[in-house]
């Protein structure tokens, strides 16, 4: 059933339940609100079950099972249709799109290697990443995540989507971990010693899924339900996320090359972890042209 679904009525349907509005979703999609209803409408039939409350507009139990498996049904047709139209592109120019998540973007040694013109830099959540190449929207990516040393980040299972470690399996970066406190705060004056996360449990974080790392999975590294959040930041800019730190209003944790440069703040190494922050290279195929080059720019700099 699900094999024969039209995957612009499925669309819609997504864009409906994520705006909570078919108006909206018609706005979005370039459609009117007729025809947007009647996508839904035709889909449930398809289905044999209602899929969206209308008033207000919400999943149904249906729906949200649905949902469940649309995001990756839609993403695997983008990719394919991404990955065909690889095959028949003229050869690359002079620029490149690169998509880069907060902290790799904020890496010394990836931003040197980027040309001094023709490239488009997007910055944009670490999750969001290997999609980006995979449907085309970027030509290049590079991830990160916190990963025991030499692991390989885990990536989405997409068609030809591959971690380009440059020759080796090493990815492009290892960085060691800090956190990052006020300058007078007491555990500041352990720089030279290093703190074990042991040590922090119970300590009051901020909780920055896009600019840090989500605490969740600091606590599945650590086997705890500590790391309470003391504030939420939704942004991506690290910079802020260091201010916030340094200005006290809670630990983050940051790796050694993002947290040196913060006014205000003393980066603490993490010690007696066996966790990193690693940086990969993400390609579909094999890059050419522009984005082969910034490859090799990559692969000398970092």
């Amino acid at each position: 059933m699900l094999m024969d679904m039209d995957p612009h009525l499925l669309r819609t349907f997504v864009t409906v339940s994520r705006l909570a509005s078919f108006s909206a979703a018609a706005r979005e999609l370039g459609y009117t609100q007729s025809a947007v209803s009647q996508h839904i409408a035709a889909l449930e039939n398809d289905l044999g079950t209602p899929l969206l409350s209308r008033r207000p507009v919400a999943p149904t139990r249906a729906g949200e099972r649905l949902l469940e498996h649309a995001g990756s049904l839609l993403l695997r047709l983008d990719a394919a249709r991404a990955d065909l139209a690889r095959l028949t592109a003229e050869p690359a120019g002079g620029a490149v799109t690169l998509a880069a998540s907060p902290l790799a973007a904020a890496h010394p040694g990836i931003l040197a290697a980027l040309p001094p013109t023709s490239v488009t830099l997007h910055v944009i959540p670490r999750d969001e990443v290997p999609a980006a190449v995979a449907t085309g929207a970027a030509d290049l990516g590079v991830a990160d995540g916190l990963a025991a040393p030499n692991d390989p980040l885990p990536l989405p299972d997409m068609a030809r989507l591959t971690a380009s470690a440059l020759g080796t399996a090493r990815g492009l970066t290892e960085d060691p971990l800090t956190v990052l406190f006020p300058a007078d705060h007491p555990l500041a004056r352990r720089a030279r010693t290093g703190l074990r996360l042991d040590d922090l449990v119970d300590a009051r974080w901020i909780d920055a899924p896009a600019a840090g790392f989500p605490l969740q999975r600091l606590r599945a590294a650590h086997g705890s339900y500590g790391f309470r959040p003391a504030l939420r930041y939704d942004g991506t800019d690290v910079r802020t996320l260091a201010a916030l730190a340094a200005a006290g209003h809670g630990l983050t944790l940051l790796p050694a090359t993002a947290a040196a440069a913060t006014p205000g703040g003393v980066a603490v190494p993490l010690a007696g972890s066996r966790l990193v922050h690693r940086t990969e290279l993400v390609t579909a195929g094999e890059p050419t042209g522009a984005a082969g080059e910034l490859v090799r720019r990559l692969s000398r700099a970092v």
